[in-house]
């Protein structure tokens, strides 16, 4: 038998480590990513103002896996009926079951100029460039105007990381940070007590809040909205989400045993699942890391009823449960936990022992010192000195 997961992100990793524990011996399993990296993404806005914390967040999934055959290549088609997955060098894999896990892209909803003039965040060469961006336009104008679209959990670590930045670099009074909303509020699908510690740190970062505000278009030099256009040097573009390419920019909608067809399922970001509880799932890492057990589990079941020559079952379902949710604005940082929302001292000790454990257990005890004591502020080791080691 042979198991097709697909993506080598939060979903498809924990998928894969979770089947490399339950498939038999004679089984085949093989891992498709076309970096052939696992991205830890939640981190990912760091780049901004810490280049090399990229190296940092990067890790060969070989080194994270034990039995899987990692394939470096890009999936362009999926054929759930015949069980076949194209690939970008024209080869195909056969499967007897499959996990689609190819997350999500960016969202520019049409929007006129931005995917010409705006940079997203989902890669580290996003964040390069606008690391880059940012500090040429700083170098050759006046005064800096930084526009980042879109208030989500995403766009307000962005925002966050470009005010930090820009007095990092001394020059915090020659530029101005704007978050822009189409919402009337900075985190709109989240509790109201966590959106008002998200805004009120942003603001103690001086960005500038334009919620309520929709764009209809982008230009070189200006974001324009329903209202003023906003000047813009550099555009952050964190506006939503869509589906991966392989899947005709959509997010496959499926119920709580995230089942797309008969030996096919698709979690993560590239799944719009209403789970268990007849809830709608929040694209994020934490729902993709809880949903992993699930998937595996509902794979071996397919496996075993083929290999017996019956009929699946029953599979399971999952419901989407979270202790809270964990976002940084610059060095600040808003945790909830239950009812409770913290900020300041103790919501950075909560997201940076949460960050000491995923890559502690995903990627290796070296990377979680860093990461770390870069959370935390240790001068000694900020991942701009690469020559100092933990």
């Amino acid at each position: 038998m042979r198991v097709a997961v697909l993506g080598g992100g939060y979903a498809g990793l924990m998928v894969t480590r979770e089947l490399e524990e339950r498939l038999p011996p004679g089984d085949e399993l093989v891992l498709v990513d076309e970096t052939g990296e696992h991205l830890i993404q939640h981190e990912l806005h760091r780049v901004i103002r810490y280049p090399t914390f990229a190296d940092d967040i990067a890790i060969p999934l070989g080194e994270l896996t034990t039995r899987a055959a990692i394939r470096e290549a890009t999936v362009t088609d999926i054929d759930a009926d015949a069980g076949t997955v194209a690939l970008a060098d024209g080869e195909a894999i056969d499967y007897d079951a499959c996990v689609v896990a190819l997350g999500s892209q960016t969202a520019d909803y049409d929007i006129p100029g931005v995917a010409e003039y705006a940079t997203p965040l989902k890669r580290r060469e996003h964040a390069a460039t606008l690391r880059r961006d940012f500090l040429d336009a700083v170098e050759t104008a006046g005064g800096t105007a930084v526009v980042v679209g879109g208030a989500g959990l995403s766009g307000i670590q962005t925002a966050g990381e470009f005010a930090e930045l820009a007095d990092r670099e001394g020059v915090r009074d020659d530029v101005e940070v704007v978050l822009v909303e189409r919402s009337d509020t900075v985190a709109p699908s989240f509790p109201e007590n966590f959106r008002d510690a998200a805004r009120n740190a942003l603001r103690d970062l001086d960005v500038r809040l334009e919620t309520g505000t929709e764009v209809t278009g982008v230009t070189a030099t200006d974001v324009r909205t329903d209202g003023d256009a906003i000047p813009s040097d550099v555009l952050a573009w964190t506006g939503g989400v869509r589906g991966p390419d392989a899947l005709g920019e959509e997010r496959r909608g499926v119920r709580a045993d995230l089942r797309l067809s008969d030996r096919t399922f698709v979690t993560g970001d590239a799944a719009d699942i209403v789970d268990a509880d007849g809830e709608r799932v929040p694209a994020s890492a934490q729902a993709a890391v809880r949903a992993s057990p699930t998937v595996a589990r509902n794979v071996e079941r397919v496996l075993d009823a083929a290999r017996a020559g019956e009929s699946v079952g029953h599979l399971e379902k999952w419901a989407f449960e979270t202790p809270g949710w964990l976002i940084s604005v610059g060095d600040d940082a808003v945790a909830q936990l239950g009812p409770e929302v913290f900020r300041g001292a103790a919501a950075n000790v909560i997201k940076t022992s949460v960050g000491l454990t995923y890559l502690a257990e995903h990627g290796s005890l070296r990377d979680a010192i860093r990461v770390v004591r870069d959370e935390l502020g240790d001068e000694r080791v900020l991942p701009d000195r690469p020559d100092l080691e933990p």
